[in-house]
């Protein structure tokens, strides 16, 4: 099994099955250990490859050796056992990325990285994405090379960062071009008929299922799916995926038939996957399958300099071709934080552009960004001229108006990432904008 991680440079792990330990919770909690080929040893004892300080664990608890498959594991007669997903184990092999419990300790096993630098691009686009600066051209040439082969990519990076355009160029650029290019949003679908939409069903399989539905991975056959926000997948739904990323076969509910496709999957998330794992809330298998190659978006913040190149862009699809954003405006642009990335950028200039005055200048004329703390002081001010359960219930619904605007600006308008920043359920935030007057 050969596997390519890339963030700002390729990281390959050789045929040769070298391998990590990584303590993720326990008293050990952020120890790492090299593992080599022959295996190591982990417990209490102090000759032991990996020392654990935990008072569960036996002095020789167990022997982990890498393979080209995975890791075998075995219990070497310890007090407590070893444990995989509640299951206890003696021995077993297990895929990259497995957690296992010993005592009150999580250990994950990883592959072993190699870093090999790649020269940032020298093209200052790729597809829609667009920035000059170094952090953007070592992301356009991280793209420009996955997009020749057909090993799948992860995308990480904050929401509004432009994972979205990545995947869609990748497309456009692969061999796949003339191909489908589906996107699925993991976020968005109902948990209960997520399955349905990504594998298909057949007529019968549940309640108003009154006809044969191919899902989303026949829709992309011979093309790319992008599965957006890949972290908000069901941990129920993991294997099925894994499943299918590795032999290219789903079987659809309310059937025991395989049906096979060649699909390209790139998925994406602005989540923290590592986390995600070594909380149990995503399988470390399946991290691995998907980020054959993994790139890592910066947040605008970071790039400053791709502001005054984006507003160009931005005005120019407003109609706007031959004017800019100078002067103390522009200064204001590249001093902002942007919670919402490139996405919150181009709603502003659109923002603009509709409030302009006829002929009016961009670098002269006032741009709105979000409000600080201090200029909502004075609307905090209140009046003791009504009852105060009517007054209460006045603030709470401007109040609750003035958040969902400003969370659908955020968000870009995408209601799941919406409800993912407010922290809510989607059906809650639903009801909320309805009450306000902004669904």
């Amino acid at each position: 099994m050969r596997f390519t991680r890339v963030t700002n440079h390729v990281q390959k792990l050789s045929r040769a099955p070298a391998a990590r330990i990584r303590v993720i919770d326990g008293p050990d909690l952020g120890v790492e250990v090299a593992v080599p080929l022959v295996g190591a040893v982990v417990g209490a004892d102090p000759s032991a490859d990996l020392t654990l300080s935990d008072d569960a664990v036996s002095g020789r608890h167990c022997a982990v050796v890498p393979t080209d498959s995975g890791f075998d594991v075995s219990d070497l007669d310890s007090r407590n056992g070893i444990f995989m997903d509640g299951v206890a184990l003696t021995r077993a092999l297990v895929p990259m990325g497995a957690v296992l419990r010993l005592g009150t300790s999580l250990l994950q096993l990883m592959p072993a990285e190699e870093s090999v630098e790649i020269p940032p691009s020298e093209s200052e686009r790729f597809g829609e994405l667009v920035g000059p600066s170094v952090a953007m051209r070592r992301v356009f040439a991280l793209l420009e090379r996955a997009s020749g082969a057909d090993a799948s990519i992860l995308l990480m990076g904050e929401s509004g960062t432009g994972k979205e355009l990545a995947a869609r160029a990748v497309h456009d650029n692969s061999p796949r071009a003339k191909g489908p290019f589906v996107v699925f949003d993991c976020g968005a679908a109902s948990d209960t008929l997520m399955a349905s939409d990504l594998f298909g069903h057949v007529r019968g399989a549940f309640t108003g299922a009154d006809r044969d539905r191919p899902g989303a991975f026949a829709s992309a056959h011979q093309g790319t799916l992008f599965l957006d926000e890949i972290g908000d997948l069901p941990l129920e739904l993991q294997p099925k995926l894994l499943r299918l990323l590795e032999a290219g076969e789903v079987t659809p509910l309310g059937t025991t038939r395989r049906d096979r496709y060649d699909v390209r999957v790139v998925a994406a998330t602005h989540r923290d996957v590592w986390k995600e794992v070594g909380r149990g809330t995503f399988r470390g298998d399946l991290y691995y399958r998907l980020a054959v190659v993994e790139i890592h978006l910066p947040p605008l913040r970071q790039r400053k300099e791709d502001v005054p190149p984006l507003t160009r862009l931005f005005l120019e699809r407003s109609g706007c071709t031959g004017q800019e954003v100078g002067g103390a405006n522009l200064t204001r642009l590249q001093d902002y934080h942007w919670p919402g990335n490139v996405r919150e950028l181009r709603n502003v200039i659109s923002r603009a552009v509709a409030l302009r005055a006829p002929g009016a200048d961009f670098s002269q004329m006032p741009i709105l960004l979000r409000p600080s703390a201090d200029d909502d002081q004075e609307s905090m001010t209140f009046r003791a001229d009504k009852p105060f359960h009517d007054a209460k219930a006045e603030l709470i619904a401007r109040f609750e108006k003035s958040y969902l605007a400003d969370l659908l600006t955020r968000a870009g308008g995408n209601l799941s990432e919406a409800a993912r920043q407010a922290g809510v359920e989607r059906k809650y935030l639903y009801k909320l904008l309805e009450k306000s007057g902004l669904r």
